[in-house]
C-alpha cells in the first residue's frame, strides 16, 4: 500500500503529544577553560593531542603548488559583498579564534584562542588568546583585535557576518588577551562555535572608514601565508610566512606544507583544462564524469607526470540545482514548480552527456543519515505536523522520490502529469501556447555562467517546449552573473549549496524568510515558508544528537516539499588528477581530500 502523510500522522498521532518539541537533554556543565568545543556532545581529541588525524606532522615543507580558477578578481578583501574577492585570502591569510577539524561533525579546537569558556545554555563565550600570536607585521594579536573585527564585519562585513555577529548583545575585554561576547537572549547554541570561526583583522593595519571598498593592497593577517603577488584578473601568489606563531599548534601540524601557491585565473573552462594538461596548473577536481571517463588520456598522464585517484569521503552531498526564482510569477505556485522539475530526464541526460557517471541528487544532505529518506520518524513527523497542509503530501510522506524515465511511454506520462499540475495553479492553453494565471505568456531564462550547462539547460528546454513553454539559454560573464545572483536578477539559474555534518546558522542564510529579502545572501530560491523557518529554529535549538538529526532530516524534506530547486545529481567521491610529485596523508578526513595537508615531494 502506498504511503500517504495522512495515513502516517493518523497512525502515530497517539505518540505526536509526547514528541511535539523537541527532548532538550542536560549537556555537561563547562565552566572551566577548555581546548575544544563540539556542537553536539564531546570533542573527539583529548586536550593533549597531537595532530588531526588527517595530517601528518612529518610532511616535508617546500615546493610550490599552482591552482587554476575561472572568473577574475578585482579585490583583495574577501569580507565584503562588493567586487570579486581573489581566491584563496580567507583561507590563507586570515586566521580565525578556533580552528575547525574536519574528522568531526563540527568541532573547533585551540588556535589564536587557546581556551574557551561556554556554559550549559551558550548564552556566552569566552576566548582566552594565545599570548604568542602575531600578525605578519609582528604586531601582538589581541583582544583589541578581536572586538575591532567583531564591530567592523558586523557593520560592514558580508551579511552573513551582519546577521551572526548581530545576535552579541555584549562584548568586553577583561584584559589584552581575553574576550568576552554574551548573545542576546533566544539566541541559537551555536552561537559560541559560530564566533570561534570568526576572523581576526588586525585593528593597527585595517582602515574602518574605506573597509567596505574594493581594494589591491596586501592585508595583513596571522595565518601562515602572506600575499607575494598581485596580477589583477590573472594570478595570485601566497608565500609561506617561515614566522607563522601558529606553525607548531597540534591543530596546524602536518598542515600548511607548500612554500608558494599560486592561483591562476582562467577565462573559460576548456582554456583552464588545457593548462591543466600542459602541466601549467597542479591539481583539478573533475566534476564532469564523462569528461574523467574520456578526456584523460593525455601524455602526461601516460608517463606519469600526472596521476588520477577516486577519493572517498563521508560528506554530504549538498544540492547541485536549477533554481526556480519564486520572486518571478511563472514559478511563484509550487505545483507550477513541481511540474516543470517533472519534465527533467534524468536519465537520458546522465546516460548521453555524463557518461552515467552521476547519481541522482535525493536530498540536501544526501549520502549521510541526515536525509530525509522513505517515511519520516515520529520526531520529524512531531515538528511538520503543523505545517503540513503547505508542503507536497507525497514528499512528506515518502521523501523526494523523482519519476523514472526509462520506461516506454514514461515522457509522454511526465508530459500529461506536468500539464495537470499546471492547470490546477491556474495556467491555462492559448492554441499551443502556455499562458500563466495572469495571462502573459509563460516564459523564462536560465541564466548561466560557464558554458558547460548549456548542453543539459537545453536539453531540459527543449521538453518543456513541447508543453508551450518558451525557455532561452543565456551564458553571460562571471562579473555580470555574480552581479545578477547577488540581486535576485533572474528567473533561474544553476547553483550548488554545499553542506556539512552540522548545518546550523547558515541555514538561515540560506533559506529563510528574512534571509529571501537581503540581496547577497544565499536564498536565491526566495524561500519564505514558516515551516522552513521553524525546522531552522528547531535544528539550531537541539541539544542531544538525535535531536538535531530529526531536525535537519524535517528541514530537509519541507525544503524538498517546496520544490524550490530541481535537484540534479552529484558524484560519490573526489574524482582528483593531479601532478604525480604532488603526495598526501594515508589518512583521508570524514569530509574528504583536504588540501592543505598535502605537500611536494620537492620538499623532501
Amino acid at each position: 500500500m502506498r504511503l500517504t502523510w495522512e495515513s502516517l500522522t493518523r497512525a502515530v498521532r497517539p505518540a505526536l503529544a509526547g514528541l511535539a518539541a523537541l527532548t532538550l537533554a542536560a549537556a555537561p556543565a563547562a565552566a572551566e577553560p577548555r581546548h575544544a568545543i563540539a556542537m553536539h556532545g564531546e570533542p573527539a581529541l583529548p586536550p593533549d593531542f597531537a595532530h588531526f588525524p588527517y595530517a601528518d606532522p612529518a610532511a616535508p615543507k617546500g615546493g610550490r603548488l599552482v591552482l587554476g580558477q575561472l572568473g577574475g578578481f578585482d579585490s583583495l578583501n574577501p569580507l565584503i559583498v562588493k567586487g570579486q574577492a581573489a581566491a584563496g585570502i580567507r583561507e590563507y591569510v586570515y586566521e580565525s579564534l578556533l580552528a575547525r577539524s574536519f574528522d568531526e561533525p563540527f568541532t573547533l579546537y585551540a588556535s589564536v584562542a587557546k581556551a574557551v569558556e561556554v556554559p550549559d545554555d551558550r548564552g556566552s563565550i569566552t576566548f582566552h588568546l594565545n599570548e604568542n600570536a602575531h600578525f605578519s607585521d609582528g604586531e601582538p594579536l589581541t583582544a583589541e583585535d578581536v572586538l575591532f573585527t567583531w564591530a567592523l564585519l558586523k557593520e560592514k562585513g558580508r551579511p552573513n557576518h551582519r546577521f551572526y555577529y548581530g545576535k552579541v548583545a555584549e562584548a568586553t575585554a577583561p584584559d589584552a588577551h581575553t574576550v568576552r561576547f554574551v548573545f542576546e537572549a533566544g539566541s541559537d547554541r551555536e552561537m559560541p562555535l559560530i564566533m570561534g570561526l570568526m576572523p581576526i583583522l588586525p585593528a593597527h593595519a585595517t582602515d574602518a572608514e574605506t573597509f567596505g571598498e574594493t581594494t589591491l593592497s596586501a592585508p595583513v593577517g596571522s595565518g601562515p601565508y602572506t600575499v607575494a603577488e598581485v596580477d589583477t584578473n590573472r594570478s595570485i601568489s601566497f608565500a609561506r610566512d617561515p614566522d607563522w606563531w601558529g606553525r607548531d599548534l597540534p591543530a596546524n601540524r602536518g598542515r600548511f606544507n607548500f612554500d608558494e601557491i599560486r592561483i591562476d585565473y582562467y577565462r573559460d573552462a576548456n582554456a583552464l583544462f588545457e593548462g591543466f594538461k600542459a602541466g601549467l596548473v597542479d591539481l583539478r577536481i573533475e566534476q564532469d564524469p564523462a569528461q574523467w571517463a574520456s578526456a584523460y588520456d593525455f601524455p602526461a598522464m601516460r608517463d606519469g607526470r600526472m596521476v588520477r585517484e577516486q577519493i572517498a569521503h563521508g560528506r554530504p552531498s549538498g544540492m547541485l540545482g536549477l533554481v526556480f526564482n519564486t520572486r518571478r510569477e511563472i514559478f511563484a505556485d509550487p505545483r507550477a514548480r513541481k511540474a516543470l522539475a517533472g519534465l527533467f530526464d534524468f536519465e537520458w541526460v546522465n546516460r548521453t552527456l555524463y557518461a552515467g557517471g552521476y547519481v541522482r541528487t535525493r536530498s540536501y544532505f544526501d549520502n549521510t543519515p541526515l536525509a530525509a529518506k522513505d517515511a519520516p520518524t515520529p520526531k520529524e513527523q512531531a515538528l511538520l505536523v503543523p505545517y503540513a497542509e503547505t508542503l507536497d503530501p507525497d514528499v512528506m510522506a515518502e521523501g523526494f522520490a523523482p519519476p523514472d524515465g526509462s520506461g516506454p511511454g514514461a515522457l509522454r506520462e511526465r508530459a500529461r502529469a506536468a500539464v495537470g499540475l499546471l492547470q490546477e495553479a491556474g495556467f491555462r492553453f492559448e492554441g499551443r501556447t502556455l499562458l500563466t494565471p495572469s495571462g502573459s505568456p509563460a516564459q523564462f531564462e536560465i541564466l548561466l555562467a560557464e558554458p558547460d550547462w548549456e548542453r543539459l539547460a537545453l536539453a531540459w528546454a527543449d521538453a518543456l517546449k513541447r508543453i508551450g513553454i518558451a525557455v532561452q539559454v543565456r551564458t553571460v560573464d562571471s562579473a555580470q552573473y555574480q552581479l545578477r545572483r547577488q540581486e535576485y536578477d533572474f528567473d533561474m539559474i544553476v547553483n550548488d549549496w554545499g553542506m556539512s555534518l552540522s548545518p546550523g546558522n547558515e541555514q538561515s542564510f540560506y533559506w529563510s524568510s528574512q534571509a529571501a529579502g537581503t540581496p547577497g545572501t544565499r536564498n536565491y530560491p526566495g524561500v519564505r515558508s514558516e515551516a522552513v523557518d521553524a525546522m531552522i529554529a528547531a535544528l539550531l535549538a537541539a541539544r542531544t544528537r538525535e535531536d538535531f538529526e530529526a531536525a535537519v532530516r524535517a528541514l530537509d524534506r519541507a525544503l524538498l516539499a517546496g520544490w524550490y530547486v530541481l535537484p540534479l545529481f552529484h558524484l560519490d567521491a573526489d574524482l582528483v588528477a593531479h601532478a604525480g610529485r604532488l603526495e598526501r596523508p594515508e589518512t583521508t578526513s570524514l569530509y574528504g581530500m583536504m588540501l592543505d595537508t598535502w605537500w611536494s615531494a620537492e620538499g623532501r
